[in-house]
C-alpha cells in the first residue's frame, strides 16, 4: 500500500468507524457515572437541581464487575497435554496474566475488544484495545476469522499540543499516519510510518460479547440495561424529594395576621425547620401539622427495578442489593446458576479469541508448529463458590472411588494456580525420584553378603 493509498483508506476507514463511536460513548458515559439527567422544569431552583445530580445510584459497573471477576485464564495447553503450550511465554512476557482483563471488561462493556499481535524482540507484542480505540474490517464479519484491514484511532500530546495518530492494519503492514486534533491532514508519519509485519493475515483479533449470526452487531452487559438504569435514578430522585419537602412534618398556622415588609406585602410569618419552635402572643392562633410522607414505597420500587436489573443481566440479586441472610449451600449455588452458565458461555466466547492470539503470537515467533496447533486450548480457573472442605472431600472420592490420578486434580482446588500444580507436580516428581534411590540403598544395606566363591583347584 502506497502513501496516497493508504491516506485514502484510513479516511474510508474512520467514516465506518464514526458510525459506532456515539454508541460506545453513551456507554462509556453511563459507566462512568455521567448519566441522562431526569426532568428538569424551567426556572427550578438551586435545591431542587442539587438534588438531581445526587439521584444516581449507578448500578451498571457492578454488573461488568461480578462477571469480570469470575473470568481468569490461567494456561494454555496442547491437546492431551497437561503443561503449556510455547505461546504462553509471550503471553506472560506481555503482562496479559494482569492485561487480559482489560479485554474481558472491554468485551463486557462495549461487547467487542481486540488485541492486536507484531514481531518484536526478544519477543512478540500482544497490545489489547477498546472499540473506541480500534475498529475491525471484516468482509463477512459472522464467518471470517481475520479482517480485511484494521483501524487504531488515538490522541497523542506533543510539545506542540495534541496530534491524531491513524494506524490501518492489513495483512501485509501496519501503516502509521498523524494529522491535526480534528483529523485533518492525515499524512505518513516520518520515515518509519511503514513497519512490515508479512504474517500473511491482519494481525487483528476481534474478542465478543455474544455471537450473532446475523451480522447485526454484539451488545454488551450495559446497554440492556441502560433505560433500566434511568428508571432506577428517577425513582431515587422522587425519594430524596419526598425525603428533603415531605418526609419532614411540615407545620400550619391559623389565626395569625402575616407581617409586612416594608413596602406592605405580606411576609411568611415562620421558617420551618427540624429545631424551629413556632410562638404567638395572640391566644385565638392554632398550630397543627400536616402528616409526613411514606417512604417505603420509594424504597421497594427501588428495590424492585435492581431486582429487574439483576434478572436481565442473569446477576445474583445479593450481589446488587448487598443482601444475603441465612443462605444455605443449596440455596448459595441456585442463586449462581444464572451467573455460573453466564460465566461459561462468556468465557467459550472469549476463550476461542485467546487461543487466535497465542496462535497468531506464535506465528509472529516464527513457531510454525504454534501456528498450526489449532486443537490448544486455554485453561480458565476456576472461581465457583465452593466450600473448599466440600470441593477437596468430592476430589478424594475421585481418586480413591474412580481412580482418577491425583496430580490430575489438582488444578481443581479454589485458588490453586497454574505455577502452583507445576511447582507441586515438580516437587512429587523429586520426592518419588529419592524415594526410589533409597529404597535401591536401602536394600543394598540390608540383604546379607553373599559367601565368596571358592578358588578351584589348578592341577599342576
Amino acid at each position: 500500500m502506497d502513501k496516497d493509498t493508504a491516506v485514502s483508506t484510513a479516511r474510508r476507514l474512520l467514516k465506518i468507524r464514526d458510525s459506532e463511536q456515539t454508541r460506545l460513548d453513551r456507554i462509556q458515559r453511563y459507566l462512568c457515572g455521567r448519566h441522562d439527567s431526569v426532568y428538569v422544569p424551567a426556572g427550578a431552583r438551586a435545591e431542587y437541581r442539587w438534588l438531581i445530580e445526587r439521584a444516581k445510584v449507578n448500578i451498571l459497573p457492578l454488573v461488568v464487575t461480578v462477571v469480570a471477576q469470575n473470568m481468569y485464564v490461567d494456561g494454555y495447553r496442547p491437546a492431551g497435554s497437561d503443561t503449556n503450550a510455547s505461546p504462553w511465554a509471550i503471553w506472560q512476557a506481555n503482562r496479559m496474566d494482569a492485561r487480559q482483563h482489560g479485554i474481558h471488561r472491554s468485551v463486557l462493556s462495549y461487547g467487542a475488544a481486540y488485541a492486536v499481535v507484531m514481531p518484536g524482540k526478544p519477543v512478540p507484542v500482544i497490545t489489547p484495545f477498546s472499540p473506541r480505540r480500534m475498529t475491525a474490517l471484516y468482509a463477512d464479519p459472522v464467518n471470517d476469522e481475520w479482517p480485511i484491514f484494521a483501524v487504531e484511532d488515538r490522541l497523542e500530546n506533543t510539545a506542540k499540543g495534541k496530534r491524531r495518530v491513524v494506524r490501518i492494519y492489513d495483512d501485509q503492514a501496519r501503516y502509521t499516519l498523524a494529522g491535526q486534533e480534528d483529523g485533518s491532514q492525515l499524512a505518513p508519519d516520518g520515515e518509519q510510518w511503514l513497519m512490515r509485519h508479512d504474517l500473511g493475515v491482519c494481525p487483528v483479533v476481534r474478542y465478543i460479547n455474544t455471537e450473532d449470526l446475523d451480522g447485526d452487531g454484539v451488545v454488551g452487559e450495559v446497554e440492556p440495561l441502560i433505560d433500566a438504569q434511568d428508571q432506577l435514578n428517577m425513582t431515587t430522585f422522587n425519594l430524596l424529594m419526598a425525603q428533603q419537602y415531605a418526609a419532614f412534618r411540615q407545620r400550619w398556622v391559623t389565626g395569625m395576621a402575616p407581617p409586612l415588609d416594608g413596602d406592605g406585602n405580606p411576609i411568611e410569618p415562620f421558617r420551618s425547620r427540624v429545631d424551629g419552635l413556632f410562638v404567638a402572643e395572640d391566644a385565638d392562633t392554632k398550630f397543627g401539622e400536616f402528616g409526613q410522607t411514606d417512604l417505603k414505597g420509594y424504597l421497594d420500587s427501588r428495590e424492585s427495578t435492581i431486582r429487574n436489573m439483576a434478572t436481565l443481566s442473569q446477576v445474583p440479586p445479593y450481589h446488587l442489593l448487598g443482601q444475603m441472610v441465612n443462605l444455605s449451600a443449596e440455596a448459595l449455588a441456585a442463586a449462581r446458576d444464572g451467573l455460573d452458565r453466564k460465566t461459561d458461555e462468556r468465557e467459550s466466547l472469549c476463550g476461542e479469541g485467546h487461543e487466535q492470539t497465542l496462535r497468531l503470537a506464535g506465528l509472529a515467533a516464527g513457531d510454525s508448529k504454534a501456528w498450526e496447533d489449532t486443537a490448544a486450548q486455554v485453561v480458565w480457573r476456576d472461581t465457583s463458590a465452593r466450600s473448599l472442605a466440600q470441593t477437596v472431600d468430592a476430589l478424594g472420592k475421585l481418586v480413591t472411588m474412580l481412580g482418577v490420578p491425583p496430580q490430575e486434580l489438582w488444578e481443581k482446588i479454589p485458588g490453586v494456580t497454574q505455577t502452583d500444580v507445576e511447582r507441586w507436580k515438580t516437587t512429587a516428581e523429586q520426592g518419588d525420584s529419592l524415594g526410589r534411590l533409597n529404597g535401591i540403598i536401602e536394600k543394598q544395606m540390608t540383604q546379607p553378603a553373599s559367601a565368596p566363591r571358592p578358588i578351584p583347584d589348578v592341577a599342576a
